[in-house]
């Protein structure tokens, strides 16, 4: 199980593309990379995201806002959280959940005022 994020242009409501690749891992991810703005991350960091992003939502908080409203709140939750991750992805460690928001980062900092959305 696992959240399945994008990020969308708010004028066609089309995932964002990028000009180039990212290789940003989760609980799926292109080999090769993608330039979709999609990230998969898996709902086992889901109390992490509840700790630090929404009581009630967790990671959903973000969906239907803009990079513009997320970035700080992200931001906020990486720091509080850490990105040092484990070897194992699928471990329930503060750092691998944080370090899973850095993809998510990078999307609000590539495009404001992108939405996301996500499952």
């Amino acid at each position: 199980m696992s959240y399945d994020i994008y990020m969308v242009d708010p004028a066609t409501l089309q995932v964002i593309e990028f000009d180039e690749s990212h290789q940003f891992i989760g609980g799926t991810y292109a080999a090769g990379g993608t330039t979709e703005a999609w990230l998969n991350i898996t709902w086992n960091y889901g109390v992490f995201y509840r700790e630090t992003i929404d009581l009630e939502k967790g990671i959903r908080w973000i969906y239907g806002k803009t990079g513009a409203e997320c970035l700080p709140v992200l931001e906020k939750a990486r720091d509080q959280l850490g990105v040092e991750k484990s070897s194992d992805y699928w471990e329930l460690t503060e750092g691998n959940a944080g370090h899973a928001l850095i993809g998510l980062i990078a999307f609000c900092k590539a495009r404001p005022d992108g939405i996301f959305k996500g499952d």
